[in-house]
């Protein structure tokens, strides 16, 4: 009931941006018109660029699959990646894509369960790093140009918040399995099965610390791909394409996919739209109608492969599809057993990684 009232509210919050941003009838007509008039040999490099950064993430992935001994080929990693994008896409409020590739991997791998468990949970892992790295790097040097409104500041602030956050979490987790902590935790913790599972996961991958600093460094290309994709939306537009650059694309993008991952709205369709009109707006003089159709051009290279990871979800095997419930209840059940199986077989001055 919760997850459906919560996909109920954030149709309601994706409808409702979208009627605001499309209210005036002009604007609609020059939206119309300029994406009639998009360059389409732009619109498929950013379909590549995303190609592109599908490869890095594969890549990275193998690397975290193979420190626990996990050989699949590289075509059933590219099934199972392209499919948990479809799941993130068009199942919103069910199962998450990390879920989906959790599960359909336990089927590939039924005999190394943890394995499929902690190489997703890593992969997450280095991947919010790397994003942290990527953009403090940009915001350092673009500092000045990101707050020249009070608007643009104000979402560069949402960013660093988040940024803190997520970085206080994994930090403040890594503290507690360094310190030993995370086994003493009480069974009735918020929580207690993920921190056990993250805590397992960086006593693994400390010790193979220099595959894991590859995959780590995978996840930079992986941000600049998602963001000149955006930039490749924008370029097909006349309108905006002698307004915004590369770097200014790399300096504003973040913001946006990251603000736009909360679960507010289906997606972060109609959230991306309200922020790109902002920044583009603000800082590069982009006007809204232009700012909205670059954003839904951007967004649509990646309904683009959600839509091929529909396809190959619908001759994958070698499991018939299980519902998203028992999908679910299987993942949950598993980060509860390697969990438990830690907390019983972790001696306490065993809990340290590996520096």
């Amino acid at each position: 009931m919760k997850k459906t009232l919560l996909t109920l509210l954030q149709i309601a919050i994706t409808l409702g941006i979208l009627a605001y941003l499309l209210r005036n009838p002009k604007q609609n007509h020059d939206m119309f018109e300029a994406l009639k008039h998009a360059d389409k040999l732009w619109i498929l490099a950013g379909i590549g660029m995303m190609a592109v950064l599908q490869g890095f993430a594969i890549v990275r992935w193998n690397i975290l699959l193979r420190v626990q001994g996990v050989n699949l080929p590289w075509l059933r990693l590219g099934s199972l990646v392209l499919i948990g994008m479809f799941f993130n896409l068009f199942m919103p409020g069910a199962v998450g894509g990390d879920v989906v590739r959790i599960f359909y991997l336990l089927k590939e791998v039924p005999r190394k369960k943890t394995a499929a468990l902690l190489a997703v949970l890593m992969d997450r892992v280095v991947g919010m790093l790397g994003l942290i790295l990527f953009a403090g790097i940009v915001i350092t040097l673009r500092y000045r140009w990101l707050t020249q409104t009070k608007v643009t500041s104000g979402l560069l602030f949402t960013l660093i918040a988040i940024f803190l956050a997520s970085f206080a979490g994994i930090a403040g987790s890594f503290a507690l399995t360094r310190c030993g902590l995370v086994d003493k935790l009480p069974h009735k913790f918020p929580m207690r099965d993920k921190l056990l599972d993250l805590a397992t996961a960086y006593n693994l991958y400390g010790r193979a610390w220099r595959p894991t600093l590859a995959a780590f460094l995978l996840s930079l290309p992986v941000h600049f791909c998602s963001y000149t994709q955006f930039f490749c939306a924008a370029r097909s537009l006349p309108e905006a394409a002698s307004k915004a650059s590369l770097f200014d694309f790399v300096a504003i993008m973040p913001i946006v996919n990251t603000i736009a991952c909360a679960p507010v709205s289906i997606s972060g369709a109609g959230v991306r739209e309200g922020l790109m009109t902002s920044l583009l707006g603000n800082l590069c003089g982009i006007p809204q109608s232009i700012a909205v159709v670059a954003s839904l051009i951007g967004f649509s290279m990646i309904v683009f492969w959600g839509m091929v990871g529909g396809v190959v979800y619908a001759f994958y095997r070698p499991s018939d599809h299980a519902r998203l419930g028992a999908i679910e209840t299987e993942v949950a059940a598993l980060e509860h057993e390697v969990a438990e199986t830690r907390e019983a077989s972790v001696e306490p001055e065993a809990s340290q990684p590996v520096p």
